[in-house]
């Protein structure tokens, strides 16, 4: 039987947020264990949760950024469970009245583009950690991360392959860096998601069984966590068993899932209104307000990039991918607006290759934009060529100086100099009768063989366009 998949994402996004989404502690990442957990957090008794503005604010943000209703009027509920890094055995969150209600998103896959649903995107706060690794006989809890403002954004079931969910996943990432809500630090945390697949016979409007997929941290991983799992479930549907609606954890190191609990439904919460919290009431004010603050979002970037500097589609749309990213290439272009696409071939090129080769994100770059675009310039100017170009990238990259001082230290500087170019031509040409009867037959991919020469006799640095010029008049 052909089966067709089904896969729905739920992205968890930290809020970037100085303190917690109900306590004025410290978000800070990375601090000592418990060190950043207070009353409020923990729900001892006695202790009343505050909403932080700010949390509302940046999720009001996102739900304008992807086009969704935003509930001017939305509650919180108490989630019922027990787990041992919710001390209080409850979370707060969203359930019934979402403040953002439904959006879309729009996603490439090689040359086809779909709209994948947003259901909703509530608030809610985040658990602490369990560390399983730290000691032999026991696990260690660190409650620091309880209470950290979190964004849960729910798609419809609407991808149906690893690679339309990862495509997916990339744009909400993308997305909420570009708005400023959250860092993306999918080392730490900031971004995790929930993939929840399902198979169903080709054809079958009624969705299969689901399940769920927790807590992964790599779009990588990601990727492959849905390619197994939707052999897992053929599997098992094509040997006539049924797929059982649980919770699985991925295990990266084994490349396997493994169950983790049954998947619970929403009356098995128990959700009720949080009787601590008042409504959340939202005024046309303040969408206006935040609606007017946000930046250029990335759709609008890649259509700029396309309609004024006369991009590809594709290249667009790499370079917009990160908002790191597009920043750098357009500090690049402030001195180099006519070169767009060449700048925009070295960022997707040799510094690309270089950062993934050092495992580096472009923040770390050891080339900064502003060196990079000295060295595009140049190439420009034709004060370089481009294979000299990349000679003095390793350089900067080294950490050898910036491109001008590389080039007059090395002394790169291409030859310009019609008299001196003239000389090597005369050269070459007299002590190679053989290849010049063949051009002079009809044969011009024995060109390659002069240019070659010219460009071994001076040292790389002849100034290619002039070269080929004069050694077509020559041979002539």
């Amino acid at each position: 039987m052909e089966w067709e998949t089904v896969i729905g994402l739920e992205i968890h996004a930290q809020l970037s947020t100085k303190s917690k989404i109900f306590s004025s502690a410290s978000t800070q990442f990375g601090q000592a264990p418990n060190s950043q957990a207070c009353a409020v957090d923990l729900g001892l008794p006695g202790v009343l949760p505050v909403l932080n503005v700010e949390a509302v604010n940046k999720a009001i943000k996102f739900g304008l950024a992807v086009n969704a209703h935003i509930n001017q009027r939305n509650i919180f509920d108490r989630k019922n469970y027990f787990y041992p890094d919710l001390p209080k055995g409850y979370q707060i969150s969203q359930m019934d009245l979402p403040i953002v209600g439904e959006g879309e998103i729009e996603i490439s896959v090689g040359e086809t583009t779909k709209i994948v649903g947003v259901t909703r995107a509530h608030l809610e706060e985040d658990a602490g950690k369990s560390v399983h690794d730290m000691f032999n006989e026991f696990s260690a809890i660190d409650l620091n991360r309880a209470g950290t403002p979190l964004l849960e954004i729910v798609s419809e079931p609407d991808m149906r392959s690893a690679k339309e969910a990862v495509a997916y996943a990339k744009k909400i990432h993308a997305l909420v860096q570009y708005i400023g809500i959250c860092d993306g630090n999918m080392q730490e945390g900031s971004f995790r998601c929930d993939a929840n697949v399902s198979l169903r016979p080709m054809g079958q409007e009624k969705l299969g069984t689901r399940a769920e997929l927790k807590n992964i941290n790599s779009f990588k991983f990601l990727e492959r966590a849905i390619n197994l799992e939707v052999e897992r479930q053929q599997d098992i549907l094509e040997e006539g068993g049924s797929v059982v609606q649980e919770t699985r954890l991925y295990d990266a190191v084994k490349h396997e899932t493994r169950s983790m609990r049954s998947k619970e439904e929403a009356n098995d919460y128990r959700y009720f209104p949080d009787p601590d919290l008042l409504p959340v009431e939202i005024t046309d004010e303040l969408m206006s307000s935040i609606k007017a603050s946000l930046p250029e979002l990335p759709v609008e970037k890649k259509a700029r990039f396309i309609a004024e500097l006369g991009l590809n589609e594709y290249d667009a749309d790499i370079l917009t991918s990160q908002k790191s990213l597009a920043d750098y290439f357009e500090i690049m272009l402030q001195d180099n607006a006519k070169n767009a696409k060449l700048c925009a071939n070295w960022v997707m090129g040799e510094l690309s290759a270089s950062l993934n080769k050092n495992q580096l994100d472009i923040e770390d770059s050891p080339v900064s934009a502003q060196d990079l675009s000295q060295l595009i310039a140049r190439i420009g100017d034709d004060t370089i060529s481009g294979k000299i170009a990349k000679d003095v990238f390793k350089a900067m990259w080294s950490g050898e100086g910036s491109a001008d001082d590389i080039i007059e230290s090395k002394g790169l500087k291409q030859v310009t100099d019609m008299g001196a170019i003239e000389v090597i031509i005369d050269e070459i040409i007299a002590n190679n009768t053989p290849q010049v009867e063949q051009f002079k037959s009809g044969n011009e991919k024995i060109l390659g063989f002069f240019v070659g020469q010219a460009m071994k006799a001076s040292q790389g640095k002849a100034n290619p366009k002039l070269l080929n010029q004069l050694l077509r008049e020559k041979l002539s």
